[in-house]
Protein backbone atom coordinates (compact mmCIF):
# COMPACT_ATOMS: atom_id res chain seq x y z
CA UNK A 1 0.00 0.00 0.00
CA UNK A 2 1.43 3.39 -1.12
CA UNK A 3 1.82 5.76 1.60
CA UNK A 4 -0.72 8.21 0.31
CA UNK A 5 -3.43 5.13 0.73
CA UNK A 6 -2.08 5.11 4.12
CA UNK A 7 -2.77 8.22 5.06
CA UNK A 8 -6.38 7.73 4.86
CA UNK A 9 -6.60 3.99 5.59
CA UNK A 10 -3.93 3.55 8.57
CA UNK A 11 -4.13 3.23 12.14
CA UNK A 12 -8.11 2.25 12.03
CA UNK A 13 -10.70 0.17 10.38
CA UNK A 14 -13.80 0.64 11.56
CA UNK A 15 -16.07 -2.27 11.87
CA UNK A 16 -19.75 -2.93 10.38
CA UNK A 17 -21.90 -0.27 11.83
CA UNK A 18 -18.89 1.84 13.43
CA UNK A 19 -17.62 5.03 12.95
CA UNK A 20 -15.80 5.79 9.54
CA UNK A 21 -13.86 8.58 11.41
CA UNK A 22 -11.52 7.76 14.37
CA UNK A 23 -13.61 8.17 17.53
CA UNK A 24 -12.19 10.80 20.01
CA UNK A 25 -12.12 8.92 22.87
CA UNK A 26 -12.24 11.98 25.45
CA UNK A 27 -11.77 10.03 28.71
CA UNK A 28 -9.41 9.77 31.36
CA UNK A 29 -10.02 6.28 32.83
CA UNK A 30 -12.09 3.21 31.48
CA UNK A 31 -14.07 0.72 33.25
CA UNK A 32 -13.10 -3.01 34.07
CA UNK A 33 -15.56 -5.75 35.28
CA UNK A 34 -12.97 -7.09 37.69
CA UNK A 35 -10.00 -6.15 39.73
CA UNK A 36 -7.92 -9.22 37.68
CA UNK A 37 -8.71 -8.08 34.52
CA UNK A 38 -7.13 -4.27 35.05
CA UNK A 39 -4.21 -5.68 36.95
CA UNK A 40 -3.13 -7.64 33.89
CA UNK A 41 -3.22 -4.46 31.91
CA UNK A 42 -0.91 -3.09 35.24
CA UNK A 43 1.20 -6.45 34.50
CA UNK A 44 1.62 -5.75 31.18
CA UNK A 45 0.25 -9.48 30.53
CA UNK A 46 -2.98 -8.12 28.75
CA UNK A 47 -3.26 -4.96 26.36
CA UNK A 48 -5.74 -2.43 26.96
CA UNK A 49 -6.29 1.07 29.02
CA UNK A 50 -6.43 1.96 32.36
CA UNK A 51 -5.82 5.84 32.22
CA UNK A 52 -4.68 8.38 29.74
CA UNK A 53 -1.94 9.47 31.15
CA UNK A 54 0.01 6.38 29.45
CA UNK A 55 -2.06 5.36 26.64
CA UNK A 56 -5.82 6.34 25.11
CA UNK A 57 -7.24 4.34 22.21
CA UNK A 58 -7.50 7.61 19.86
CA UNK A 59 -3.76 8.45 20.52
CA UNK A 60 -2.84 4.76 19.23
CA UNK A 61 -4.77 4.75 16.20
CA UNK A 62 -3.34 7.97 14.91
CA UNK A 63 0.16 6.72 16.44
CA UNK A 64 -0.44 3.65 14.06
CA UNK A 65 -1.16 5.69 10.93
CA UNK A 66 2.09 7.16 11.70
CA UNK A 67 3.63 4.17 12.10
CA UNK A 68 2.74 2.11 9.04
CA UNK A 69 3.90 5.57 6.79
CA UNK A 70 7.26 5.36 8.38
CA UNK A 71 7.10 1.72 7.99
CA UNK A 72 8.30 0.70 11.77
CA UNK A 73 6.67 -1.84 14.52
CA UNK A 74 5.33 0.49 17.19
CA UNK A 75 5.10 4.04 17.87
CA UNK A 76 3.86 6.20 20.46
CA UNK A 77 2.01 9.87 20.08
CA UNK A 78 3.62 12.51 22.86
CA UNK A 79 2.36 16.48 23.79
CA UNK A 80 5.13 17.66 21.56
CA UNK A 81 7.96 17.41 19.30
CA UNK A 82 10.44 18.14 22.40
CA UNK A 83 8.71 15.73 24.53
CA UNK A 84 9.29 12.73 21.63
CA UNK A 85 13.20 14.11 21.42
CA UNK A 86 13.47 13.71 25.37
CA UNK A 87 11.79 10.34 25.59
CA UNK A 88 13.48 8.63 22.52
CA UNK A 89 16.88 9.30 24.19
CA UNK A 90 16.14 9.60 27.65
CA UNK A 91 14.80 6.30 26.92
CA UNK A 92 18.05 4.66 26.53
CA UNK A 93 20.28 7.14 27.94
CA UNK A 94 20.43 7.72 31.58
CA UNK A 95 22.66 9.41 34.35
CA UNK A 96 26.31 8.95 33.18
CA UNK A 97 25.90 7.86 29.86
CA UNK A 98 26.79 10.27 26.62
CA UNK A 99 25.10 10.89 23.44
CA UNK A 100 26.53 11.58 19.53
CA UNK A 101 24.37 14.26 17.81
CA UNK A 102 24.48 16.26 15.01
CA UNK A 103 25.72 20.02 15.78
CA UNK A 104 23.01 21.22 13.28
CA UNK A 105 19.81 20.33 14.79
CA UNK A 106 16.71 22.45 15.52
CA UNK A 107 17.78 25.03 18.54
CA UNK A 108 15.03 23.63 21.00
CA UNK A 109 16.36 20.26 20.59
CA UNK A 110 19.96 21.47 20.83
CA UNK A 111 19.07 23.17 24.23
CA UNK A 112 17.19 20.29 25.48
CA UNK A 113 20.76 18.04 24.91
CA UNK A 114 23.48 20.58 26.15
CA UNK A 115 21.37 22.26 29.04
CA UNK A 116 18.61 20.51 30.40
CA UNK A 117 19.70 16.60 29.95
CA UNK A 118 23.12 17.53 31.06
CA UNK A 119 21.29 18.43 33.92
CA UNK A 120 20.14 15.31 34.07
CA UNK A 121 23.92 13.51 33.65
CA UNK A 122 23.55 12.73 29.96
CA UNK A 123 26.15 14.14 28.45
CA UNK A 124 26.75 14.76 24.57
CA UNK A 125 29.20 15.37 21.90
CA UNK A 126 27.58 17.77 18.62
CA UNK A 127 29.63 16.89 15.34
CA UNK A 128 28.95 19.06 12.25
CA UNK A 129 27.25 16.42 10.12
CA UNK A 130 29.83 17.09 7.11
CA UNK A 131 32.20 15.83 9.70
CA UNK A 132 34.47 12.80 7.85
CA UNK A 133 33.96 8.82 9.21
CA UNK A 134 37.26 9.93 11.20
CA UNK A 135 35.75 12.28 13.32
CA UNK A 136 32.54 11.21 13.97
CA UNK A 137 34.32 8.32 14.96
CA UNK A 138 36.59 9.95 17.15
CA UNK A 139 33.24 11.62 19.36
CA UNK A 140 32.36 8.00 20.57
CA UNK A 141 32.94 7.39 23.97
CA UNK A 142 32.66 3.64 26.32
CA UNK A 143 29.03 4.90 27.51
CA UNK A 144 27.82 6.54 24.28
CA UNK A 145 24.46 5.35 23.93
CA UNK A 146 22.46 6.64 20.47
CA UNK A 147 23.55 9.04 17.62
CA UNK A 148 20.91 11.58 16.98
CA UNK A 149 20.34 14.04 13.51
CA UNK A 150 17.73 15.71 11.57
CA UNK A 151 16.91 14.87 8.36
CA UNK A 152 16.79 18.38 7.13
CA UNK A 153 17.52 20.48 9.85
CA UNK A 154 15.37 23.28 11.14
CA UNK A 155 16.30 26.23 10.32
CA UNK A 156 19.71 25.56 8.82
CA UNK A 157 18.18 23.16 6.17
CA UNK A 158 21.47 20.78 6.24
CA UNK A 159 20.77 17.27 4.48
CA UNK A 160 21.70 14.77 7.24
CA UNK A 161 23.55 11.76 5.51
CA UNK A 162 21.09 8.86 7.54
CA UNK A 163 22.73 6.33 5.85
CA UNK A 164 26.51 7.03 6.75
CA UNK A 165 25.51 7.67 9.99
CA UNK A 166 23.80 4.65 10.61
CA UNK A 167 26.55 2.37 9.49
CA UNK A 168 29.16 4.27 11.95
CA UNK A 169 26.16 4.28 15.08
CA UNK A 170 25.83 -0.13 14.58
CA UNK A 171 29.50 -0.49 14.16
CA UNK A 172 29.61 1.04 17.97
CA UNK A 173 26.30 -1.21 18.59
CA UNK A 174 24.09 2.01 19.36
CA UNK A 175 20.92 2.65 17.94
CA UNK A 176 20.51 5.73 15.49
CA UNK A 177 17.83 8.73 16.27
CA UNK A 178 16.48 10.87 13.41
CA UNK A 179 14.22 13.53 13.88
CA UNK A 180 12.06 13.74 10.18
CA UNK A 181 9.94 16.61 10.93
CA UNK A 182 10.55 18.72 7.74
CA UNK A 183 10.95 15.63 5.33
CA UNK A 184 8.02 13.47 6.64
CA UNK A 185 7.70 10.30 5.79
CA UNK A 186 5.78 11.33 2.39
CA UNK A 187 9.76 12.92 1.20
CA UNK A 188 12.11 10.14 3.26
CA UNK A 189 11.53 7.00 5.41
CA UNK A 190 14.79 7.20 7.49
CA UNK A 191 13.97 3.61 7.99
CA UNK A 192 14.88 2.39 4.67
CA UNK A 193 18.41 3.68 5.38
CA UNK A 194 19.59 2.58 8.62
CA UNK A 195 18.19 4.87 11.07
CA UNK A 196 16.16 2.98 14.04
CA UNK A 197 14.28 5.15 15.76
CA UNK A 198 12.18 8.33 14.13
CA UNK A 199 10.57 11.06 15.87
CA UNK A 200 8.52 13.56 14.76
CA UNK A 201 7.18 17.21 15.52
CA UNK A 202 3.91 16.50 14.21
CA UNK A 203 3.27 20.42 15.19
CA UNK A 204 4.86 21.01 11.81
CA UNK A 205 3.52 19.70 8.23
CA UNK A 206 1.95 16.55 9.86
CA UNK A 207 -0.72 18.83 11.36
CA UNK A 208 -0.36 21.45 8.87
CA UNK A 209 -2.70 23.85 10.05
CA UNK A 210 -1.16 25.34 13.07
CA UNK A 211 -3.64 24.21 15.07
CA UNK A 212 -2.09 21.31 17.45
CA UNK A 213 1.26 21.08 19.07
CA UNK A 214 2.60 17.51 19.26
CA UNK A 215 5.22 14.43 18.50
CA UNK A 216 5.94 10.95 17.91
CA UNK A 217 7.97 8.32 18.19
CA UNK A 218 8.39 5.11 15.83
CA UNK A 219 10.64 2.33 16.32
CA UNK A 220 12.08 0.21 13.40
CA UNK A 221 11.93 -2.49 15.31
CA UNK A 222 14.91 -3.59 13.43
CA UNK A 223 17.73 -2.68 16.18
CA UNK A 224 18.88 -5.84 18.45
CA UNK A 225 19.50 -4.87 21.90
CA UNK A 226 19.80 -7.94 23.69
CA UNK A 227 22.83 -8.42 21.42
CA UNK A 228 24.48 -5.41 23.39
CA UNK A 229 22.44 -6.26 26.11
CA UNK A 230 25.56 -4.47 28.62
CA UNK A 231 24.82 -1.22 27.21
CA UNK A 232 21.18 -1.13 27.64
CA UNK A 233 20.42 -2.46 31.22
CA UNK A 234 17.19 -0.54 30.93
CA UNK A 235 16.04 -2.73 27.89
CA UNK A 236 17.45 -5.74 28.74
CA UNK A 237 17.61 -6.06 32.53
CA UNK A 238 14.22 -6.60 34.93
CA UNK A 239 12.50 -2.98 35.69
CA UNK A 240 11.72 -3.57 39.45
CA UNK A 241 9.35 -0.58 38.89
CA UNK A 242 7.20 -2.71 36.68
CA UNK A 243 7.11 -6.39 37.97
CA UNK A 244 10.38 -7.60 37.05
CA UNK A 245 10.09 -7.34 33.28
CA UNK A 246 12.75 -7.86 30.75
CA UNK A 247 11.45 -5.43 27.50
CA UNK A 248 13.61 -6.84 25.09
CA UNK A 249 12.86 -10.55 26.11
CA UNK A 250 9.18 -10.22 26.66
CA UNK A 251 7.94 -7.64 23.26
CA UNK A 252 11.73 -8.05 21.47
CA UNK A 253 13.12 -5.92 19.21
CA UNK A 254 9.95 -4.87 17.60
CA UNK A 255 8.10 -3.67 21.26
CA UNK A 256 10.40 -3.53 23.76
CA UNK A 257 11.32 0.33 23.18
CA UNK A 258 7.90 1.68 22.90
CA UNK A 259 6.65 -0.05 25.72
CA UNK A 260 9.56 0.51 27.63
CA UNK A 261 8.73 3.95 26.53
CA UNK A 262 5.38 3.82 27.72
CA UNK A 263 5.55 1.87 30.79
CA UNK A 264 8.57 4.33 32.12
CA UNK A 265 8.62 7.45 30.99
CA UNK A 266 4.92 8.37 29.66
CA UNK A 267 3.63 6.98 32.98
CA UNK A 268 6.23 8.90 35.31
CA UNK A 269 6.24 12.39 33.42
CA UNK A 270 2.96 12.21 31.25
CA UNK A 271 3.69 14.32 28.34
CA UNK A 272 0.71 12.55 26.45
CA UNK A 273 -1.05 14.45 23.53
CA UNK A 274 -4.80 14.75 23.96
CA UNK A 275 -7.40 12.94 22.51
CA UNK A 276 -8.66 15.92 20.76
CA UNK A 277 -5.62 16.94 19.43
CA UNK A 278 -4.46 13.56 18.20
CA UNK A 279 -7.95 13.48 16.30
CA UNK A 280 -6.99 16.77 14.59
CA UNK A 281 -3.21 15.85 13.60
CA UNK A 282 -5.20 12.45 11.98
CA UNK A 283 -7.19 15.07 9.33
CA UNK A 284 -3.80 16.66 8.89
CA UNK A 285 -2.53 13.09 7.84
CA UNK A 286 -5.01 12.46 5.74
CA UNK A 287 -4.53 15.43 3.29
CA UNK A 288 -0.41 15.33 4.05
CA UNK A 289 0.86 14.41 0.46
CA UNK A 290 -1.16 16.09 -1.50
CA UNK A 291 0.02 19.24 0.45
CA UNK A 292 3.45 18.20 0.64
CA UNK A 293 3.40 18.43 -3.01
CA UNK A 294 2.27 21.96 -3.05
CA UNK A 295 4.89 23.04 -0.32
CA UNK A 296 7.66 21.17 -1.99
CA UNK A 297 7.18 23.18 -5.35
CA UNK A 298 6.48 26.63 -3.56
CA UNK A 299 10.07 26.01 -1.58
CA UNK A 300 11.71 25.36 -5.46
CA UNK A 301 9.57 27.97 -7.46
CA UNK A 302 11.04 30.40 -4.70
CA UNK A 303 14.33 29.31 -3.88
CA UNK A 304 14.50 29.98 -7.52
CA UNK A 305 13.31 33.34 -7.67
CA UNK A 306 15.34 34.39 -4.77
CA UNK A 307 18.32 33.62 -6.37
CA UNK A 308 17.67 35.93 -9.43
CA UNK A 309 16.38 38.65 -7.39
CA UNK A 310 19.15 41.73 -6.88
CA UNK A 311 18.05 42.75 -3.54
CA UNK A 312 18.89 38.66 -2.03
CA UNK A 313 22.32 38.00 -1.02
CA UNK A 314 22.17 34.28 -0.79
CA UNK A 315 19.61 32.11 -0.75
CA UNK A 316 19.84 28.14 0.74
CA UNK A 317 17.69 25.70 -0.34
CA UNK A 318 18.86 22.00 -0.98
CA UNK A 319 16.67 21.37 -4.06
CA UNK A 320 18.92 24.42 -5.90
CA UNK A 321 21.35 22.74 -8.17
CA UNK A 322 25.01 23.85 -7.09
CA UNK A 323 23.68 23.89 -2.93
CA UNK A 324 25.95 22.64 -0.70
CA UNK A 325 23.69 19.28 -0.11
CA UNK A 326 21.57 19.30 -3.66
CA UNK A 327 23.39 15.34 -4.01
CA UNK A 328 22.07 14.77 -0.79
CA UNK A 329 18.74 15.77 -0.73
CA UNK A 330 18.69 14.48 -4.38
CA UNK A 331 19.63 11.07 -2.97
CA UNK A 332 17.12 10.95 0.04
CA UNK A 333 14.56 13.15 -0.62
CA UNK A 334 14.24 12.91 -5.27
CA UNK A 335 10.67 13.95 -5.15
CA UNK A 336 11.39 17.25 -2.61
CA UNK A 337 12.30 18.11 0.46
CA UNK A 338 10.23 21.00 2.53
CA UNK A 339 8.50 24.15 1.79
CA UNK A 340 11.12 26.28 4.35
CA UNK A 341 13.81 28.46 2.74
CA UNK A 342 16.11 30.67 4.23
CA UNK A 343 17.92 33.74 2.41
CA UNK A 344 20.16 36.81 3.01
CA UNK A 345 18.12 40.12 1.98
CA UNK A 346 21.25 42.64 0.71
CA UNK A 347 21.85 45.23 3.48
CA UNK A 348 21.31 43.83 6.44
CA UNK A 349 19.42 43.77 9.45
CA UNK A 350 17.67 47.19 8.89
CA UNK A 351 16.90 45.97 5.36
CA UNK A 352 15.33 43.02 6.33
CA UNK A 353 13.20 44.64 8.55
CA UNK A 354 11.73 46.85 6.31
CA UNK A 355 11.22 43.78 4.08
CA UNK A 356 9.50 42.35 6.29
CA UNK A 357 7.13 44.88 7.21
CA UNK A 358 6.10 45.12 3.38
CA UNK A 359 4.74 41.63 2.89
CA UNK A 360 1.14 41.15 2.36
CA UNK A 361 0.01 37.62 2.13
CA UNK A 362 3.32 36.24 4.18
CA UNK A 363 2.51 36.82 7.80
CA UNK A 364 5.33 37.18 10.46
CA UNK A 365 5.27 33.97 13.13
CA UNK A 366 7.99 32.21 14.87
CA UNK A 367 5.65 28.89 13.35
CA UNK A 368 6.96 26.95 10.20
CA UNK A 369 5.94 24.22 8.32
CA UNK A 370 2.02 24.31 7.81
CA UNK A 371 -0.56 25.44 5.17
CA UNK A 372 -0.09 29.59 5.63
CA UNK A 373 2.94 30.95 4.76
CA UNK A 374 4.75 32.31 7.27
CA UNK A 375 8.08 34.42 8.10
CA UNK A 376 11.08 35.32 10.53
CA UNK A 377 13.44 37.50 11.03
CA UNK A 378 15.75 35.76 13.79
CA UNK A 379 18.12 38.74 14.32
CA UNK A 380 14.54 40.33 15.32
CA UNK A 381 12.77 37.72 17.14
CA UNK A 382 14.48 34.12 18.39
CA UNK A 383 18.18 35.60 18.31
CA UNK A 384 17.47 39.11 19.01
CA UNK A 385 19.08 39.25 22.32
CA UNK A 386 22.32 38.16 20.00
CA UNK A 387 24.91 41.10 18.55
CA UNK A 388 25.36 40.90 14.92
CA UNK A 389 28.86 39.44 15.34
CA UNK A 390 27.29 36.74 17.61
CA UNK A 391 24.58 36.22 15.29
CA UNK A 392 27.42 35.50 12.81
CA UNK A 393 29.28 33.25 14.22
CA UNK A 394 26.34 30.82 15.18
CA UNK A 395 25.09 30.91 11.64
CA UNK A 396 21.89 33.13 11.83
CA UNK A 397 22.95 36.35 9.99
CA UNK A 398 21.42 39.71 10.76
CA UNK A 399 20.53 39.64 7.14
CA UNK A 400 18.79 35.92 7.64
CA UNK A 401 15.13 35.55 6.75
CA UNK A 402 13.43 31.75 7.46
CA UNK A 403 10.80 31.41 4.84
CA UNK A 404 8.22 28.73 4.94
CA UNK A 405 5.83 28.41 1.96
CA UNK A 406 2.75 27.40 2.77
CA UNK A 407 0.55 25.80 0.06
CA UNK A 408 -1.11 28.73 -1.62
CA UNK A 409 -0.84 29.60 -5.18
CA UNK A 410 2.91 29.90 -6.32
CA UNK A 411 2.19 33.01 -8.52
CA UNK A 412 0.28 34.65 -5.38
CA UNK A 413 3.76 33.92 -2.92
CA UNK A 414 6.34 34.76 -5.53
CA UNK A 415 4.02 38.15 -5.97
CA UNK A 416 4.09 39.27 -2.26
CA UNK A 417 7.94 38.59 -2.16
CA UNK A 418 8.59 40.54 -5.54
CA UNK A 419 6.56 43.58 -3.83
CA UNK A 420 8.54 43.70 -0.68
CA UNK A 421 11.68 43.03 -1.77
CA UNK A 422 11.05 45.79 -4.35
CA UNK A 423 9.79 48.53 -1.63
CA UNK A 424 13.79 48.54 0.60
Amino acid sequence: MENATKCIHAGYQPKNGESRMIPIIQSTTFKYDTSEDMGKLFDLEASGYFYTRLQNPTNDMVAGKICALEGGTAAMLTSSGQAANFFATFNIAQNGDHIVASSSIYGGTFNLFNVTMRKMGVDFTFISPDATDEEIQAAFKPNTKAVFGETIANPALTIFDIERWAKIAHKNGVPLIVDNTFATPINCRPFEWGADIVTHSTTKYMDGHDATVGGCIVDSGKFDWMAHSEKFPGLCTPDESYHGITYATKFGKEGAFITKCTAQLMRDFGSIQSPMNAYMLNLGLESLPVRMKQHCANGQAVAEFLSQNENVAWVNYPGLKGNKYYELAQKYMPNGTCGVVSFGVKGGRKAAEKFMKNLKLAMIATHVADARTCVLHPASATHRQLTDEELVACGVGPDMVRFSCGIEATEDIIADLKQALAAI
